[in-house]
Protein backbone atom coordinates (compact mmCIF):
# COMPACT_ATOMS: atom_id res chain seq x y z
CA UNK A 1 0.00 0.00 0.00
CA UNK A 2 1.52 3.48 -1.21
CA UNK A 3 1.63 5.84 2.31
CA UNK A 4 0.02 8.43 0.05
CA UNK A 5 -3.75 8.04 1.30
CA UNK A 6 -2.26 7.03 4.48
CA UNK A 7 -1.11 10.99 4.55
CA UNK A 8 -4.27 12.22 2.77
CA UNK A 9 -6.51 11.29 5.57
CA UNK A 10 -4.27 11.96 8.33
CA UNK A 11 -3.89 15.92 7.11
CA UNK A 12 -7.40 15.83 6.08
CA UNK A 13 -8.17 14.79 9.59
CA UNK A 14 -5.89 16.54 12.21
CA UNK A 15 -6.90 18.82 14.82
CA UNK A 16 -5.05 21.15 16.83
CA UNK A 17 -5.76 18.81 20.00
CA UNK A 18 -4.73 15.49 18.07
CA UNK A 19 -8.30 14.23 19.09
CA UNK A 20 -10.23 12.48 16.42
CA UNK A 21 -13.75 11.28 16.52
CA UNK A 22 -12.58 7.75 16.77
CA UNK A 23 -12.00 6.99 21.06
CA UNK A 24 -8.30 6.06 21.37
CA UNK A 25 -7.33 7.56 18.13
CA UNK A 26 -4.65 10.08 17.96
CA UNK A 27 -3.28 12.19 14.41
CA UNK A 28 -0.56 14.32 14.73
CA UNK A 29 0.55 17.03 12.00
CA UNK A 30 3.60 19.03 13.03
CA UNK A 31 4.68 22.21 10.81
CA UNK A 32 8.27 22.76 12.60
CA UNK A 33 10.83 20.53 14.34
CA UNK A 34 11.14 21.21 17.91
CA UNK A 35 13.71 21.00 20.66
CA UNK A 36 13.36 18.33 22.78
CA UNK A 37 11.15 18.09 25.50
CA UNK A 38 10.37 15.95 28.21
CA UNK A 39 7.09 13.92 28.55
CA UNK A 40 5.65 10.74 29.50
CA UNK A 41 4.86 8.34 27.03
CA UNK A 42 1.63 6.69 27.84
CA UNK A 43 1.29 3.03 26.59
CA UNK A 44 0.40 3.73 22.60
CA UNK A 45 1.57 2.71 19.01
CA UNK A 46 2.47 5.39 16.73
CA UNK A 47 3.01 5.14 13.00
CA UNK A 48 4.52 8.00 11.07
CA UNK A 49 3.27 9.00 7.62
CA UNK A 50 5.53 11.90 6.76
CA UNK A 51 8.47 13.10 8.48
CA UNK A 52 10.52 12.08 11.30
CA UNK A 53 10.97 11.83 15.53
CA UNK A 54 13.51 11.15 17.96
CA UNK A 55 12.74 9.75 20.95
CA UNK A 56 15.60 9.05 23.84
CA UNK A 57 14.51 7.02 26.59
CA UNK A 58 17.71 6.99 29.33
CA UNK A 59 20.31 6.24 27.27
CA UNK A 60 18.93 4.75 24.42
CA UNK A 61 17.52 6.59 21.46
CA UNK A 62 14.84 5.78 18.89
CA UNK A 63 14.59 7.24 15.18
CA UNK A 64 11.84 6.37 13.40
CA UNK A 65 10.17 7.78 9.93
CA UNK A 66 8.03 7.33 7.30
CA UNK A 67 6.60 3.25 7.12
CA UNK A 68 8.08 2.89 10.32
CA UNK A 69 5.90 2.32 13.96
CA UNK A 70 7.10 2.80 17.95
CA UNK A 71 5.14 0.81 20.41
CA UNK A 72 5.43 1.90 24.63
CA UNK A 73 4.06 -0.56 26.63
CA UNK A 74 4.77 1.22 29.74
CA UNK A 75 4.52 4.69 30.98
CA UNK A 76 8.28 5.97 30.38
CA UNK A 77 9.71 9.70 30.79
CA UNK A 78 11.12 10.20 27.23
CA UNK A 79 12.49 13.12 25.50
CA UNK A 80 10.86 13.58 22.08
CA UNK A 81 11.82 15.60 19.31
CA UNK A 82 10.47 16.02 15.56
CA UNK A 83 13.72 15.95 13.67
CA UNK A 84 11.71 16.51 9.54
CA UNK A 85 8.73 18.75 9.81
CA UNK A 86 7.98 22.32 8.00
CA UNK A 87 5.29 24.30 6.72
CA UNK A 88 5.30 22.23 2.59
CA UNK A 89 6.00 18.91 4.16
CA UNK A 90 4.35 18.39 7.94
CA UNK A 91 5.17 15.92 10.32
CA UNK A 92 2.21 13.21 9.63
CA UNK A 93 1.57 10.38 12.16
CA UNK A 94 -1.17 7.83 14.00
CA UNK A 95 -1.68 6.91 17.10
CA UNK A 96 -3.66 4.34 18.83
CA UNK A 97 -3.56 3.65 22.86
CA UNK A 98 -3.14 -0.02 23.56
CA UNK A 99 -4.79 -1.31 26.24
CA UNK A 100 -3.97 -4.41 28.62
CA UNK A 101 -7.02 -5.28 28.64
CA UNK A 102 -8.25 -5.44 25.29
CA UNK A 103 -4.22 -7.48 24.76
CA UNK A 104 -5.08 -9.66 27.42
CA UNK A 105 -8.30 -10.89 25.30
CA UNK A 106 -6.86 -11.56 22.14
CA UNK A 107 -4.41 -13.64 24.01
CA UNK A 108 -6.67 -15.36 25.57
CA UNK A 109 -8.44 -16.33 22.22
CA UNK A 110 -5.48 -17.22 20.31
CA UNK A 111 -4.88 -21.14 19.24
CA UNK A 112 -2.40 -23.22 20.10
CA UNK A 113 1.14 -21.91 17.87
CA UNK A 114 -0.90 -18.62 16.42
CA UNK A 115 1.84 -16.42 18.85
CA UNK A 116 5.58 -16.61 18.23
CA UNK A 117 7.68 -17.88 21.03
CA UNK A 118 8.57 -15.42 23.34
CA UNK A 119 12.45 -15.20 23.88
CA UNK A 120 14.17 -14.75 27.29
CA UNK A 121 14.23 -11.82 29.25
CA UNK A 122 11.89 -9.11 29.66
CA UNK A 123 11.44 -6.85 26.92
CA UNK A 124 11.81 -3.14 26.71
CA UNK A 125 9.33 -1.16 27.46
CA UNK A 126 9.86 1.19 24.27
CA UNK A 127 10.45 -0.28 20.70
CA UNK A 128 10.53 0.47 16.71
CA UNK A 129 9.76 -1.66 13.54
CA UNK A 130 8.72 -1.33 10.17
CA UNK A 131 5.46 -1.47 9.72
CA UNK A 132 4.41 -4.48 7.05
CA UNK A 133 1.83 -3.83 4.75
CA UNK A 134 -0.68 -5.32 6.56
CA UNK A 135 -0.51 -3.23 9.65
CA UNK A 136 -0.74 -0.24 7.21
CA UNK A 137 -3.61 -1.60 5.46
CA UNK A 138 -5.36 -1.82 8.70
CA UNK A 139 -4.51 1.64 9.85
CA UNK A 140 -5.41 3.33 7.00
CA UNK A 141 -9.39 1.10 7.13
CA UNK A 142 -9.37 2.95 10.97
CA UNK A 143 -9.00 5.87 9.04
CA UNK A 144 -11.36 5.72 6.30
CA UNK A 145 -14.10 5.55 8.99
CA UNK A 146 -13.26 9.02 9.94
CA UNK A 147 -15.56 9.75 6.52
CA UNK A 148 -18.13 7.05 7.45
CA UNK A 149 -19.89 7.50 10.75
CA UNK A 150 -22.53 5.51 9.69
CA UNK A 151 -20.05 2.12 9.92
CA UNK A 152 -17.61 3.86 12.64
CA UNK A 153 -19.63 2.25 15.84
CA UNK A 154 -19.38 -1.46 14.38
CA UNK A 155 -16.18 -1.41 12.68
CA UNK A 156 -13.83 0.57 14.15
CA UNK A 157 -13.56 -1.62 17.13
CA UNK A 158 -12.68 -4.77 14.79
CA UNK A 159 -10.61 -2.68 12.57
CA UNK A 160 -8.57 -1.89 16.52
CA UNK A 161 -8.23 -5.63 17.15
CA UNK A 162 -7.09 -6.33 13.73
CA UNK A 163 -3.85 -3.67 14.93
CA UNK A 164 -3.22 -5.39 17.55
CA UNK A 165 -3.54 -8.62 15.99
CA UNK A 166 -0.78 -7.45 13.95
CA UNK A 167 1.44 -5.89 16.73
CA UNK A 168 0.94 -8.95 18.74
CA UNK A 169 1.88 -11.15 15.93
CA UNK A 170 4.20 -9.06 14.84
CA UNK A 171 8.18 -7.95 14.92
CA UNK A 172 7.65 -6.07 18.49
CA UNK A 173 5.44 -8.52 19.63
CA UNK A 174 6.92 -9.69 22.51
CA UNK A 175 7.10 -6.46 23.87
CA UNK A 176 3.48 -5.68 22.77
CA UNK A 177 2.27 -9.14 24.29
CA UNK A 178 3.49 -8.37 28.01
CA UNK A 179 1.19 -5.27 28.10
CA UNK A 180 -1.65 -7.89 28.69
CA UNK A 181 -0.09 -10.69 30.58
CA UNK A 182 -0.84 -10.37 34.36
CA UNK A 183 1.93 -12.39 35.57
CA UNK A 184 4.94 -10.74 32.93
CA UNK A 185 8.29 -9.10 34.34
CA UNK A 186 6.81 -6.32 32.45
CA UNK A 187 4.11 -6.03 34.43
CA UNK A 188 6.10 -6.43 37.89
CA UNK A 189 7.73 -3.41 36.50
CA UNK A 190 4.74 -1.79 35.58
CA UNK A 191 3.27 -2.02 39.19
CA UNK A 192 6.88 -0.43 40.57
CA UNK A 193 6.96 2.22 37.69
CA UNK A 194 3.12 3.10 38.99
CA UNK A 195 4.26 3.24 42.69
CA UNK A 196 7.58 5.29 41.72
CA UNK A 197 4.91 8.05 39.83
CA UNK A 198 2.92 8.18 42.88
CA UNK A 199 5.14 8.29 45.68
CA UNK A 200 7.78 10.33 43.76
CA UNK A 201 8.30 12.69 46.61
CA UNK A 202 9.13 10.20 48.74
CA UNK A 203 12.58 8.30 49.29
CA UNK A 204 12.33 4.51 48.97
CA UNK A 205 14.69 1.27 49.69
CA UNK A 206 14.49 -0.56 46.01
CA UNK A 207 14.34 -3.81 48.46
CA UNK A 208 10.71 -2.29 48.98
CA UNK A 209 9.84 -1.55 45.98
CA UNK A 210 11.13 -5.27 44.35
CA UNK A 211 9.22 -6.83 46.92
CA UNK A 212 5.92 -4.93 46.58
CA UNK A 213 6.69 -6.15 43.05
CA UNK A 214 7.34 -9.49 43.82
CA UNK A 215 10.51 -10.04 42.45
CA UNK A 216 13.44 -10.66 44.57
CA UNK A 217 16.01 -7.61 44.31
CA UNK A 218 18.43 -8.83 41.20
CA UNK A 219 15.52 -9.94 38.84
CA UNK A 220 13.68 -6.91 39.31
CA UNK A 221 16.91 -4.60 39.54
CA UNK A 222 17.38 -6.30 36.02
CA UNK A 223 14.01 -5.99 34.54
CA UNK A 224 13.49 -2.89 35.74
CA UNK A 225 16.75 -1.59 33.59
CA UNK A 226 15.87 -3.87 30.46
CA UNK A 227 11.96 -2.23 30.22
CA UNK A 228 12.88 1.59 31.65
CA UNK A 229 16.83 2.10 30.41
CA UNK A 230 17.57 2.94 33.70
CA UNK A 231 17.68 2.34 37.31
CA UNK A 232 14.74 2.68 40.08
CA UNK A 233 16.86 6.07 41.44
CA UNK A 234 17.11 7.21 37.73
CA UNK A 235 13.77 6.40 37.06
CA UNK A 236 12.41 8.49 40.27
CA UNK A 237 14.31 11.75 39.59
CA UNK A 238 13.52 11.67 35.97
CA UNK A 239 9.75 11.64 37.08
CA UNK A 240 10.85 14.65 39.93
CA UNK A 241 11.71 16.76 37.62
CA UNK A 242 9.55 16.43 35.29
CA UNK A 243 7.12 17.02 37.87
CA UNK A 244 9.38 20.11 38.65
CA UNK A 245 9.19 21.51 35.33
CA UNK A 246 5.22 21.36 35.08
CA UNK A 247 5.14 23.31 38.42
CA UNK A 248 7.30 25.77 37.56
CA UNK A 249 5.30 26.47 33.94
CA UNK A 250 2.65 28.02 36.28
CA UNK A 251 4.74 28.87 39.58
CA UNK A 252 7.73 30.34 37.98
CA UNK A 253 9.07 32.57 41.02
CA UNK A 254 9.04 29.74 43.81
CA UNK A 255 11.88 27.57 42.41
CA UNK A 256 12.79 26.32 46.22
CA UNK A 257 9.27 25.47 46.79
CA UNK A 258 8.89 23.34 43.87
CA UNK A 259 12.19 21.77 44.37
CA UNK A 260 10.73 20.40 48.25
CA UNK A 261 7.49 19.74 46.79
CA UNK A 262 8.75 17.09 44.45
CA UNK A 263 11.56 15.95 47.01
CA UNK A 264 14.29 18.14 47.32
CA UNK A 265 15.55 19.03 50.81
CA UNK A 266 18.89 21.22 48.96
CA UNK A 267 17.80 23.61 46.62
CA UNK A 268 21.15 23.61 45.62
CA UNK A 269 21.22 19.70 44.36
CA UNK A 270 17.60 20.71 42.57
CA UNK A 271 18.88 23.94 40.29
CA UNK A 272 21.63 21.39 39.77
CA UNK A 273 19.95 18.45 38.65
CA UNK A 274 17.88 20.36 36.86
CA UNK A 275 19.66 22.74 34.90
CA UNK A 276 22.06 18.77 33.59
CA UNK A 277 18.31 17.32 32.89
CA UNK A 278 16.76 20.77 30.76
CA UNK A 279 20.19 22.61 30.24
CA UNK A 280 18.88 25.75 31.82
CA UNK A 281 18.52 27.03 35.64
CA UNK A 282 14.72 25.93 36.67
CA UNK A 283 13.86 30.29 36.48
CA UNK A 284 15.23 30.66 33.23
CA UNK A 285 13.48 27.74 32.09
CA UNK A 286 10.27 28.22 33.67
CA UNK A 287 9.97 31.90 31.84
CA UNK A 288 10.81 30.31 28.38
CA UNK A 289 7.85 27.75 29.20
CA UNK A 290 5.68 30.14 29.75
CA UNK A 291 6.25 31.33 26.15
CA UNK A 292 6.26 28.13 24.51
CA UNK A 293 3.46 26.02 22.84
CA UNK A 294 3.54 22.46 24.27
CA UNK A 295 3.20 18.69 22.37
CA UNK A 296 0.20 17.72 23.58
CA UNK A 297 1.75 13.60 23.18
CA UNK A 298 5.35 13.14 23.35
CA UNK A 299 6.00 10.19 21.11
CA UNK A 300 3.86 10.82 18.11
CA UNK A 301 3.98 11.01 15.10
Amino acid sequence: MSLEEFRTLLDRHARPDWTTAIDGVLISKVDRPDPSAPSMSGTVLAVIAQGAKRLALGERVYEYGPGQYLVASVDLPVTGQFTQADLKRPALGFGLTLEPSAVAELLLQAGPGDLPRTGGGTPSGIAVGDAPPALLDTVVRLLRLLDQPRDRAVLAPLAKREILWRLITGEQGATVRQLGLADSGLSHVSRAVRWIREHYAEPFRVEDVARMSGMSVSAFYRSFQAVTAMSPIQFQKQIRLQEARLLLATNPGDVTGVGHRVGYDNPSQFSREYRRQFGEPPSRDAARLRNAVRTPVSILP
